[in-house]
């Protein structure tokens, strides 16, 4: 664990400068050191993906800057949580227009300090992730056509991939191509599969949790598709936890459940999303499933991120909670979806000084 950390720290990720001091651009994991580039902005092929309710960034052992040939690059020495919060009414009508002002953080129930807040519909990385086993064969048409609603809804620059699993877990887009916005190269990687076997869910999320790590785009997030609960999978529902925890990405779960299936288990699909900020559909009919993902791209597009810097300094290797709230005058009552909290890098071990040589 201690070395997974310590990689984590040791692998930065460049950004261009926002388009105002509210934007931080941030990076594809939760522990990262926090590295600013500012520079002219410059295209960027287009490709999708999705992720990034909460992000912390590790501490840097010194302070500094200087000049690079990317052009000035700023370090700051200290942890800062970065959070995809989305925000609705008593109407469950997304609110948009809130200012840092208008928003509360907690983490382990000590109130935090917010350093900025942004309201932007920017790029992310996206991993949509469908259950193919035996039962979905009946439900496969609906499912395509979903997840294409999906990307025709989302942000013209995200970064999509594709995720299939039954009794196995394999990615549908081709090797040279780890992401697309194309939907040509989605379709054929949503089609022309096997319905068959047992249902690897566990492995999938997790093969999808590492291949965004690949992605580019501040921000990430999963869309899992599926009709029962995990019955073929190495990993445990533990080890998943743990991950999403560890992971800034925010998961989505729909899940097209059968009463009369033993397998089926919703309770997992629940408190995966609860982790990460996400949200957990339970719909009728998979024939109910394109309005979802239409309306979860909405909800990326739509999220407010706010970062802070804990008051809470020491590395324990806990895991911290995170509650926030927010309240305006003329909008009456309203909630706040964002993740239940993180885990903590412990401290690397310090090493030994070196006696100097006579």
């Amino acid at each position: 664990m201690l070395a997974w950390f310590t990689e984590l720290a040791a692998s930065t990720q460049r950004v261009q400068r926002g388009t105002s001091e509210c934007n931080p651009k941030f990076f594809q994991s939760p522990l990262r050191a926090l590295v600013i580039h500012t520079r002219p902005p410059r295209c960027i092929a287009l490709v999708a993906f999705v992720l990034t309710p909460f992000v912390a960034v590790e501490q840097a052992s010194q302070p500094s800057s200087g000049v690079s040939d990317d052009g000035y690059t700023i370090r700051l020495n200290a942890d800062m949580v970065l959070l995809s919060a989305t925000v609705l009414d008593r109407h469950n009508a997304l609110v948009s227009g809130l200012s840092k002002d208008d928003f509360r953080i907690y983490e382990n129930g000590i109130r935090q300090q917010i350093k900025d807040c942004s309201h932007e519909d920017i790029s992310v990385t996206v991993g949509i992730l469908v259950d193919n086993s035996g039962s979905m064969a009946p439900k496969r048409d609906d499912v395509i056509a979903a997840a294409l609603a999906f990307a025709r809804s989302s942000n013209p620059q995200d970064q999509m991939f594709v995720v299939n699993f039954n009794d196995y877990v394999w990615f549908g887009l081709p090797a040279d191509i780890p992401f697309t916005d194309q939907q040509v190269q989605l379709r054929r990687a949503l089609s022309g599969i096997e319905t068959v076997g047992q249902t690897s869910l566990y492995d999938g999320i997790v093969a999808s949790l590492d291949h965004l790590k690949q992605g580019n785009r501040d921000k990430k997030a999963l869309i899992l598709i599926t009709d029962g609960g995990d019955t073929a999978s190495k990993h445990s529902l533990g080890q998943v936890v743990v991950l999403a925890q560890q992971s800034a990405a925010v998961i989505y779960a729909i899940g097209i459940l059968d009463e009369q299936d033993s397998d089926q288990n919703p309770a997992v699909l629940k408190r995966i999303a609860k982790e990460t900020g996400g949200e957990a559909f339970f719909p009728h009919s998979s024939r109910d499933i394109t309005a979802i993902c239409e309306s979860i791209a909405r909800d990326i597009r739509n999220q407010y991120t706010l970062t802070y810097i804990p008051k809470i300094a020491s590395r324990d290797g806990r895991y911290r909670t995170i509650v926030v709230k927010a309240s305006s005058h003329d909008r009456g009552h309203l909630s706040v979806r964002t993740r239940a909290g993180y885990l903590v890098p412990l401290a690397a071990p310090s090493t030994p000084a070196k006696a100097p040589q006579r």
